[in-house]
């Protein structure tokens, strides 16, 4: 009797898990999502003086210097989407990829 009750259901009441995800960044997802990239790039180039003072050179740290973009380089259409073949433009939002906040994701595929 779901249509009798002074009620009305809602999705996650019907059973299952309802995801909640908006279709775009809010301007603080965005702030934030700007800050950790920034505070990525600090850390890398920190990390870089500090091995090149000692002499020392590691491929991970000059890899990731030479392929990723800094985050003041980037376009905005680079920081808040990412390709994806299943859409229809070829982009998602950033905030749609598991664990965002945690994988670097600054690459997209040429022409995307």
């Amino acid at each position: 009797m779901l249509g009798l009750s002074a009620f009305k259901p809602t999705g996650a009441l019907l059973g299952g898990l309802l995801w909640k995800i908006p279709y775009r960044l809010s301007r603080h997802q965005k702030y934030r999502h700007r800050q950790r990239l920034r505070h990525v790039d600090a850390i890398v180039d920190t990390l870089s003086r500090a091995l090149s003072k000692q002499g020392l050179l590691v491929k991970d740290i000059e890899r990731w210097k030479s392929e990723m973009p800094r985050e003041d380089e980037m376009q905005p259409r680079d920081k808040y989407t990412v390709f994806a073949r299943n859409e229809r433009k070829y982009r998602k939002g950033i905030h749609k990829v598991p664990k965002w906040t945690r994988v670097s994701q600054r690459v997209n595929p040429p022409g995307y």
